[in-house]
């Protein structure tokens, strides 16, 4: 039974901790190697699954071993082998141009920042909150689907906008936790709290759910 007189921040810690418990490894799925690799991954992510980025990518790094080797590709060859991800004429186009603008405007350094990595071609503050989180281990809020989905299952934000589900997870979320956080709900979403289906008769969180036996 969910405890009703639960505040939003304790709610939060109370997920924080079961997560924790559950998926003590908070590991991104995407495979990389290198910073630049990541922000290239999260880029074709979109709207494609990780699992289908790691196979593209793994054919896509062993053609392109360097940031000047993506800033000097063709586009229609990166288009044809990202096709898998789906929009791989813009997506392409992107991976090549956030490989230039690295070198041009950055010295080939990911910038560490969320206002820097937004100026990157095709990437916005999803991506630019992985890199920041991930790579600089920094606070970071990664509002992807399943992030969203849950946290309003929960009862931890009241907004289905991106932007504004990160404002309000950045008010209630233990600032040294958040990118964790966001790396466990990702496998949570998947294996428990589902968009269809969602298995609440057995998940672990439950008792401080507030749509718990309610979908």
């Amino acid at each position: 039974m969910e405890d009703v007189n639960m505040t939003k921040k304790q709610r939060a810690a109370a997920a924080v901790e079961k997560l924790k418990q559950l998926y003590p490894e908070a590991i991104c799925s995407l495979k990389h190697t290198k910073p630049y690799e990541l922000l290239l991954a999260t880029r074709l992510s979109a709207q494609c699954t990780d699992a289908r980025v790691n196979i593209v990518t793994k054919t896509l790094f062993d053609r392109y071993r360097s940031m000047e080797d993506f800033a000097a590709a063709d586009v229609d060859e990166v288009a044809g082998i990202i096709r898998p991800c789906g929009l791989f004429k813009t997506k392409a186009k992107d991976l090549v141009g956030i490989c230039q603008k690295l070198l041009l405007d950055y010295n080939g350094v990911v910038p560490d920042t969320i206002e820097e990595l937004i100026k990157l071609p095709g990437v916005g503050r999803k991506t630019a909150n992985l890199i920041v989180g991930d790579v600089y281990h920094k606070p970071a809020v990664v509002t992807d689907t399943h992030l969203i989905r849950i946290s309003n299952r929960l009862g931890l934000v009241d907004v289905k906008e991106p932007r504004k589900v990160e404002d309000q997870l950045r008010k209630i979320l233990p600032p040294e936790e958040s990118n964790d956080f966001c790396h466990r709900m990702v496998h949570f979403g998947r294996d428990t709290c589902r968009a269809r289906g969602p298995r609440c008769g057995e998940c672990a969180l439950a008792d401080i759910c507030k749509s718990a036996g309610k979908l």
